[in-house]
């Protein structure tokens, strides 16, 4: 008895994964808090001076690239390197990527030190949640698989919650610069982290040899990465644009040969693994709605909570936030200043062809003039990036209550199916974006601004939602996938954000074209609940191969 209770605690590697995540997350969501705002900055500033388009349409393809690469990432280490290596190399590549972005350069330096990352997270971010796995796979741990991915996924937002205050203090005290290396300096804090916890965590390191009937890496990447580089270069070349930009037709066209290869592994499978892959791959389709609600964070809502949010501090608020230097100042003083958006470009003439003028504050355009700062004075603004941190901050509150709200189920006999569980989150993700319809209703946002509490109200909704699917879909990845393509899967789970953020950055590409921005968030809603209500008659069946899946080995 004694003997069986020891082995049925969580392993020491979970914590070892635990911290080394957290601080990876620490430098990605940092750096995904402030690229668009350091990207929209004036160079007066230090920023890049863009305008929403360019901004949103480089931050979407960013995200898109950062979540399609473990695809790569996860084939390299199933069939190579290994996990552990492919997480070194990756770490190492990020933190390179991270430090580059803190020097002031050319567009050029920027991009290739996006390149570094988004390589790098795709040999770190599906091998970190397979060696989890892995670490469970023994029969008296298998049960505590789901609580072992939410205490992970618990260390991911403790990352993503601190970092936005960092991220803060250090961009309005000293420059962007600093706050970029911050992020290189996490993931060096993790990469050592998962150092000293090894030995901790090399029994996971397992490589299932593949079978005759896999395709070898050789023709992967003649069936799958050359025409992915060949249709993305049409997307890029082709002349005019079919969706907003030559950066989001690439992508487009070079997703198709990586959509089809992952359909092609469910029609090569034979037996239950043709059941496997296949639930997989349903509530994959599924989950891309989700992640597109999930990653307009970087993209929309930055948007809504720099132009139309009220971020004026009260005097409690200034007093606890001053000592950290987390405000902006705001004043009246003339200055070369960004136009928002088409509603505000319209002011500036017909063509609507001035992007910067010289003006107040854009923060002052739509606030009624009664409400602006006196001649010599500052007004102080909550950092936009802090509200990055509402939803890891919904995160660390709301998950012992929903992991208690699935305790309270299964005693009870009544526990919902992980399948059940993808469709109620995509739906109550639906409803996320439903209050944000309202908030766009509330009052006209081109002459006044919006409470803070929709957009928290916002994130609060979602959470639910996210603690619904995201740590479920990295247990469910790993249950269901054969083992031989555990990586690959998990890379194919990530694919799902890539193509969520992609499609939140292409919808936000638009968001000046939009003049009742109600509409803009009213297609997320329409989206994910019909997505959800689709997934409801497929549960039954689809839990029966998860809980077939669960109970064998491979």
């Amino acid at each position: 008895m004694e003997q069986k209770a020891v082995s049925a605690k969580h392993p020491k590697g979970l914590y070892v994964l635990f911290f080394t995540e957290m601080w990876e997350r620490f430098g990605y969501y940092l750096i995904v808090g402030i690229l668009l705002l350091y990207l929209k900055d004036t160079p007066a500033k230090g920023g890049k001076g863009m305008d929403t388009s360019m901004g949103v349409d480089i931050v979407g393809t960013y995200v898109a690239l950062v979540y399609l690469t473990p695809f790569i990432g996860g084939l390299i280490a199933d069939r190579y390197w290994g996990y552990i290596k492919s997480i070194y190399f990756g770490g190492a590549l990020m933190a390179l990527g991270y430090f580059l972005l803190a020097i002031p350069g050319s567009n050029t330096l920027l991009y290739l030190a996006l390149l570094c990352v988004i390589v790098g997270n795709g040999f770190f971010k599906p091998n970190i949640s397979v060696l989890l796995g892995n670490l469970y796979n023994k029969d008296e741990l298998r049960s505590k698989k789901d609580v072992a991915y939410n205490i992970f996924y618990m260390g991911v937002n403790i990352g993503a919650f601190v970092c936005n205050f960092v991220a803060a203090y250090l961009r309005v005290n000293y420059s962007w610069g600093y706050a970029f290396a911050a992020a290189g300096v996490g993931m060096v804090l993790g990469l050592i982290i998962f150092s000293g916890g090894l030995k901790h965590i090399k029994s996971a390191n397992i490589i299932k040899p593949a079978n005759k009937e896999d395709m070898p890496l050789s023709k992967i990447s003649m069936y799958v990465f050359l025409p992915a580089a060949i249709a993305g270069a049409i997307g890029w070349f082709i002349p005019g644009n079919l969706i907003g930009s030559d950066s989001n037709d690439a992508f487009v066209f070079a997703s198709i040969p990586v959509i089809i290869f992952y359909f092609s592994l469910w029609y090569r499978a034979k037996g239950f693994d043709k059941q496997r892959l296949g639930t997989l791959l349903t509530i994959f389709g599924v989950a891309i709605i989700f992640w597109n609600i999930y990653n307009q964070n970087a993209t929309a809502l930055t948007i809504w909570a720099d132009t139309y949010t009220n971020r004026e501090t009260s005097p409690a608020v200034e007093k606890v936030l001053k000592p950290f230097e987390f405000l902006q100042n705001v004043n009246t003083k003339p200055q070369e200043v960004p136009i928002l958006d088409q509603q505000f470009r319209a002011q500036q003439g017909p063509d609507g062809k001035v992007l910067t003028h010289i003006g107040n504050d854009p923060y002052l355009q739509n606030l009624p003039k009664d409400q602006w700062p006196k001649d010599g004075e500052d007004m102080k603004l909550i950092s936009t990036e802090i509200y990055q941190s509402i939803n890891p901050f919904w995160i660390i509150v709301l998950t012992p209550v929903i992991v208690g709200f699935f305790g309270f189920l299964m005693a009870r006999k009544k526990e919902i199916s992980t399948p059940s569980k993808f469709a109620w989150g995509t739906i109550i993700a639906g409803l996320s974006s439903l209050v944000m319809v309202f908030a766009c209703l509330s009052t006209n946002i081109y002459i006044d601004k919006v409470s803070s509490g929709w957009i928290f109200a916002s994130y609060g909704v979602f959470t639910i939602s996210e603690l619904f699917m995201s740590p479920v879909g990295l247990s469910l990845v790993s249950k269901v996938a054969p083992r031989r393509f555990t990586a690959l899967m998990m890379g194919g789970w990530f694919l799902t954000t890539s193509l969520g953020g992609k499609i939140s950055g292409i919808l936000a590409g638009f968001w000046d074209q939009f003049d009742n921005k109600a509409v803009f968030f009213a297609i997320s809603v329409v989206a994910a609940i019909v997505a959800g209500l689709l997934l409801f008659p497929l549960t039954k069946k689809l839990n029966k191969v998860v809980e077939e899946a669960t109970t064998m080995a491979d």
